[in-house]
C-alpha cells in the first residue's frame, strides 16, 4: 500500500478538535495563536486545494482577542476554536457569494441564527468554504471561486456540495467545518476526503430559511474523528423558536455519548441496498473488512435491506419541490447565471403535477415506517457513503459505475437518498485507505432523531478500524513534461 501523505503543517493544526478545546479551556493555548496557526496552514496549501476562498481576519482576531481577554475565561461548547463556514450561510460582514455570480460582492447585514449560535457558544469563524452554485451537485466548483480540489489526489473531484469544508479540514486548515446537506452533500465530501460528515435529523440544527417547512436540506457538522464531530453538533444543537421544525437539544451531550460508546453494535448491512445502485468493488470490500472488524469487537452483523421501493422518485419529486420554491424566493435579477444542471433541476420541479407529490410523500412516509421496523432489531444501517471512487475533477458528475451507464446528474450519488428522504440521521465514516491512498468510508443511518446512538456506532466503527486518518498535505499530481503521465510532486 502507499503511504498517506504526510503533514508539513504547525503541530496545532494537526491535534483534534477536542484537544484544542481542553487546551483553550485550561489556558494552555490562546485563540489568537490558533488563528495564526489556521492562518499559517490556509497561505501554505490553499493554492494547491481552493478551499477557502474567502478569510475574515480581522473580524476573526478581533472576536479572538475578545475571548481571549474575556473575564469569564474561555466560554461555551467551542471556547475560541477557528471554524469555517460553507458559503450558503450569511455571515455578518462577510463575503457571502452562494456559489452564484448574482452575488458575487455580496456582504450580508446579519449572520444566518446557526453562525450566530455557534459565535454564541465560543466559535471564531476563521473564513467560508467553497461550494458548488448554491450548493447543487456533488462536485465543488461555481463561477467565482472556480474548482476545489481533492488533497490526496489533487487531478480528482472533492466531492460536494460541502467539499471545501470537507478540504479544509483534511489538510488541517481547520479544526471543525460547517456543511449543509440534501443529496449527501456533507457526507460524499466527507467521504472522499477522509473526514467525517453527519446529516442530523430535521430541527437538531436550526438556520433560517424562506423554505423553512422543506426539511430535506439540512446543516450539519464536519470533522477529522466522531468525537470532534459530536463536540460540533452540540455546539450547532437547540430549539430556535423562529424554525419551523427546531427541536432541543438533549439532556446529555452528543460528547458524552461517543465517550460512552459500546462495541456490541446491532448493525444491518445492505451493501448495495437492495440492488438500489452500484457499488464498486473496492468500496464493498473496504465496508465489509470494517463491519468484520466490529463483529470481532463483539459487535452483530446481518446483511439485510428494508423495502425502498419508489425511493428515487420520492427523492427526486421532493429535492424538485425544494428547487421550484428557491427559484420562486430567489432575486429574480439574479437567476441568469445558473448553471445547466442547475437549471435543469429547477425545470424539473416546475413540472410536477399534485399527483407526483402526494405519490412521493406517501412513498416516503411507507419507507420511513419500514425503517422504524429494522430498527427495532437494529441500532444502524450500514451502507455505502457513495457508490465510487472519485473520479477526475474535470468530470462534473460520475457516467458510469461498473459499466452501469448513469443519465442524471445525481445517479451516482444515489446512496445518499435514503436518509434524507426519510428524514433519518446519517453520517459518513472512513474505513481505511485504498492501494493508491484514496480514503474509503461506510455510511451508517440511524434511528429518528437518534444522534447519539448514531455517533457511538459511529465510533465503534472508528475504533474497530484503527481511525481517525488525521490530516495530510496535498498530493500534488502534476503531468510529466512530453508525456501522458501524472507524477507526484513535492509539496
Amino acid at each position: 500500500m502507499i503511504g498517506k501523505p504526510e503533514f508539513t503543517g504547525p503541530e496545532l493544526c494537526a491535534l483534534g478538535a477536542c484537544e484544542v478545546v481542553d487546551l483553550l479551556k485550561r489556558g494552555e493555548v490562546s485563540s489568537r495563536e490558533l488563528l495564526d496557526a489556521a492562518y499559517a496552514r490556509i497561505e501554505t496549501v490553499e493554492s494547491a486545494v481552493n478551499a477557502m476562498p474567502t478569510l475574515c481576519r480581522e473580524r476573526a482576531y478581533a472576536a479572538a482577542d475578545q475571548l481571549d481577554g474575556g473575564e469569564a475565561g474561555h466560554p461555551g461548547w467551542l471556547a475560541g476554536l477557528p471554524v469555517g463556514i460553507k458559503d450558503l450561510a450569511e455571515v455578518k460582514g462577510v463575503r457571502t457569494t452562494f456559489g452564484t455570480e448574482g452575488f458575487a460582492d455580496n456582504l450580508p447585514d446579519k449572520s444566518d441564527l446557526l453562525v450566530t449560535r455557534l459565535e454564541a457558544r465560543g466559535a471564531v469563524v476563521a473564513g467560508k468554504t467553497n461550494t458548488p452554485e448554491l450548493g447543487a451537485g456533488g462536485n465543488t466548483f461555481n463561477a467565482v471561486f472556480g474548482r476545489t480540489l481533492n488533497p490526496w489526489d489533487t487531478r480528482l473531484n472533492a466531492a460536494g456540495s460541502s467539499g471545501g469544508a470537507a478540504v479544509s479540514l483534511a489538510t488541517g486548515e481547520l479544526w471543525l467545518s460547517h456543511g449543509s446537506d440534501h443529496g449527501g452533500s456533507l457526507r460524499t465530501p466527507a467521504a472522499y476526503n477522509g473526514v467525517v460528515g453527519l446529516r442530523p435529523s430535521p430541527g437538531r440544527v436550526a438556520s433560517q430559511s424562506e423554505l423553512g417547512f422543506i426539511t430535506e436540506g439540512q446543516q450539519g457538522p464536519m470533522a477529522r474523528s466522531v468525537e470532534d464531530c459530536a463536540l460540533f453538533l452540540d455546539a450547532m444543537s437547540g430549539f430556535a423558536a423562529s424554525v419551523p421544525s427546531s427541536h432541543p437539544a438533549p439532556e446529555v451531550p452528543f460528547r458524552s455519548a461517543v465517550q460512552q460508546a459500546t462495541q456490541k453494535l446491532r448493525i444491518a448491512f445492505a451493501p448495495d441496498l437492495g440492488g438500489f445502485s452500484q457499488v464498486e468493488p473496492v468500496i464493498d470490500a473496504h465496508m465489509r473488512a470494517a463491519i468484520g472488524a466490529v463483529e470481532r469487537n463483539g459487535g452483530t452483523v446481518e446483511e439485510t435491506c428494508p423495502d425502498i421501493a419508489g425511493l428515487e422518485t420520492a427523492y427526486h419529486v421532493l429535492r424538485g419541490v425544494m428547487w421550484a420554491a428557491i427559484w420562486e424566493a430567489f432575486p429574480a435579477d439574479k437567476r441568469h447565471h445558473f448553471k445547466q444542471t442547475l437549471v435543469g433541476n429547477i425545470e424539473f420541479g416546475q413540472s410536477l403535477s399534485i399527483g407526483d407529490i402526494t405519490q412521493a410523500n406517501l412513498t416516503r412516509s411507507r419507507i420511513f415506517d419500514n425503517m422504524h421496523g429494522l430498527f427495532q432489531d437494529f441500532d444502524v444501517l450500514a451502507l455505502p457513503a457513495v457508490g465510487n471512487m472519485p473520479r477526475l475533477q474535470s468530470e462534473e458528475w460520475v457516467h458510469q459505475v461498473n459499466g452501469v451507464e448513469y443519465t442524471g446528474y445525481m445517479d451516482w450519488l444515489r446512496f445518499a437518498f435514503l436518509a434524507t428522504t426519510t428524514g433519518l440521521p446519517a453520517i459518513s465514516v472512513p474505513v481505511g485507505l485504498t492501494d493508491e491512498a484514496l480514503p474509503v468510508a461506510i455510511q451508517l443511518v440511524g434511528k429518528p432523531r437518534g444522534e447519539a446512538g448514531l455517533l457511538a456506532a459511529a465510533r465503534a466503527v472508528e475504533i474497530a478500524v484503527g481511525g481517525p486518518l488525521g490530516v495530510i498535505d496535498p498530493n500534488l499530481r502534476i503531468p510529466e513534461p512530453g508525456r501522458g503521465r501524472w507524477l507526484n510532486a513535492v509539496f
